[in-house]
C-alpha cells in the first residue's frame, strides 16, 4: 500500500491544481485495475519436476525439508506462514500441537551457540503421508558482529536522518553486514549450523527430536538417510550457505581422516544414492561467488555425474536440482547464467539448473511513463505467492501440476 502511495502521488503531480482529488482517484481505480487483471509474468525454463508431492508417498520413509534463511535478523518461527502455505498445498491437514525448538551447538565446543532449529510435523487425514520442516535460524551467530553498529540505529544519533532515509539506514544496517560477516571467521560457525541441522534431520522419527535443549548431533542416522527424503528452501544470502554446507559435508566426509573410517564409508554410500533439490527463493548465487575462488572439483560434471564417468563412485549425491526463483524487478536477485554450474560450484554435487523468472511484485504501468515494481516486494514476497508454493510442491510438466501454475506459468522445457 505504501508503495501505491508513492506511485500515486507521482502521478497526482502531474495533474493541475483543482484536479487533484479526481486524479487520484483515477490514479487508485487505474492501479487497483491493474493487480485485478494480474499478469505478472511466470517463465519456468528447464526440465519437468514433480515437485514435493511425489516424495510423501515415500512408504519406507518421510520427507523433511530445511529452510535456510537470509540477510537480517530472524527469529524463530520467521517460515511459518511459509510453512502453512505449502502443507495446505500439499492437503496435509493434521499437525503437532507444539514445534520442537533445538539450541544447536558445536561437539567439539559444546558452549558455542550455533542458533536455532524448529521443527515442525505435518501429515494428511489419514496419516499415511509426513512431512517434517526443519527452520534454521543462523543469525544469531552474526548478531553480536552487528552490535558494532549499534550507535548509528540509536536515538542518540539516528534523529538526525529524515525519517524515510532512517527506516532505510536502519534497514542497511541489518541486512549489509551479513554477507560481509559470512565471509569473515563466522563463516565456519554458519556452516557449521547448517551441517547440524542436516544431522538432526537424519533422526528418524519425531519421538527421538529433543525439544528445548542445548545439544550437539553427534552421528547421524545412516537408515534415516537410506529411507528418507531430503530437501531445502532457501532465500538470497541463504542459497549460499546451503550450496557451501552441501559442499563442506561433502569435503569432510571425503576427509583423509575419515575416509578409511566403516561408518563415514555407510554415510557416504547412503548419500550418493540421494536426490536432494533445493528450491532457492530471490537467488544470489552469481553475485555471491565474486571475489571467491571456484570449488577444488569443478568442470567435471560428466565425470562424477555420469554412470559411465571415471569418477561416478566419488559423486556426493545422485542430483542435486537447484530450482531458481528470481524477479527480475529484484535488485539483488539473478538467474544462474549457462556454464556457472560447471565452472564455479562443486561437480560432486551433480547440480542440475532450473530458472524460474517470476514476478512476485506487481509491476505498475504509471500513466505511461515507464513501468515500476517494488524492488523490497520483488525481494522478499515469494513465500506469500501461491506460484511459488504450486510450484516447490507439485511442479511442472507431470500430471499432478497445479491449475494454477498450468494457466499463469509458461513452461519452456530445455533438452540437451
Amino acid at each position: 500500500m505504501k508503495f501505491k502511495k508513492i506511485i500515486s502521488v507521482v502521478s497526482i503531480s502531474l495533474f493541475i491544481s483543482g484536479c487533484s482529488s479526481f486524479g487520484k482517484g483515477i490514479t487508485e481505480a487505474f492501479l487497483e485495475k491493474q493487480e485485478t487483471d494480474d499478469l505478472r509474468r511466470c517463465e519456468v525454463w528447464g526440465e519437468s519436476f514433480n515437485g514435493l508431492n511425489a516424495h510423501l508417498e515415500n512408504e519406507q520413509g518421510k520427507m523433511k525439508v530445511l529452510m535456510v534463511h537470509g540477510v537480517g535478523d530472524h527469529k524463530p518461527g520467521y517460515s511459518t506462514q511459509f510453512f502453512e502455505k505449502i502443507a495446505k498445498e500439499l492437503d496435509l491437514t493434521v499437525t503437532t500441537k507444539t514445534h520442537k525448538n533445538i539450541k544447536l551447538t558445536d561437539r567439539q565446543n559444546p558452549d558455542k551457540p550455533l542458533g536455532n532449529l524448529r521443527i515442525n510435523r505435518y501429515l494428511s487425514k489419514d496419516r499415511s503421508q509426513e512431512l517434517m520442516l526443519y527452520e534454521l535460524t543462523w543469525s544469531e551467530i552474526t548478531e553480536k558482529e552487528k552490535q558494532v553498529l549499534a550507535y548509528d540505529n540509536s536515538g542518540e544519533y539516528s534523529f538526525r536522518r529524515a525519517e524515510i532515509n532512517d527506516l532505510m539506514k536502519k534497514f542497511s544496517n541489518d541486512t549489509g553486514p551479513d554477507p560481509i560477516i559470512y565471509l569473515g571467521e563466522k563463516r565456519e560457525d554458519i556452516l557449521l549450523s547448517v551441517a547440524q541441522s542436516f544431522c538432526w534431520m537424519t533422526y528418524g522419527n519425531w519421538d527421538e527430536l529433543p525439544d528445548g535443549e542445548g545439544l550437539s548431533c553427534d552421528l547421524p542416522d545412516i537408515s534415516a538417510i537410506i529411507n528418507d527424503e531430503y530437501a531445502f528452501f532457501s532465500h538470497s544470502l541463504g542459497s549460499r550457505i546451503t550450496i557451501d554446507g552441501i559442499q563442506r559435508i561433502a569435503s569432510v566426509l571425503s576427509n583423509t581422516e575419515t575416509s578409511g573410517d566403516l561408518y563415514h564409508k555407510n554415510i557416504r554410500e547412503a548419500l550418493k544414492e540421494k536426490v536432494i533439490p533445493i528450491y532457492m527463493m530471490s537467488n544470489q548465487l552469481p553475485m555471491l561467488q565474486l571475489g571467491r575462488t571456484p570449488a577444488e572439483i569443478n568442470n567435471q560434471q560428466s565425470s562424477y555425474c555420469n554412470k559411465e564417468g571415471n569418477s561416478y563412485d566419488q559423486r556426493f549425491v545422485t542430483k542435486t536440482p537447484i530450482f531458481a526463483f528470481s524477479d527480475p524487478n529484484d535488485l539483488l536477485s539473478y538467474a544462474i547464467p549457462p556454464g556457472f554450474v560447471e565452472t564455479y560450484l562443486d561437480s560432486r554435487l551433480c547440480i542440475e539448473v532450473t530458472n524460474i523468472d517470476i514476478n512476485v511484485a506487481h509491476v505498475y504501468d504509471v500513466f505511461g511513463l515507464g513501468k515500476i515494481a517494488n524492488p523490497m516486494e520483488a525481494h522478499v514476497g515469494y513465500d506469500t505467492d501461491d506460484r511459488v508454493v504450486s510450484l516447490i510442491t507439485k511442479g511442472i510438466g507431470n500430471k499432478n501440476t497445479s491449475k494454477l501454475v498450468t494457466d499463469r506459468c509458461r513452461w519452456i522445457e530445455t533438452i540437451e
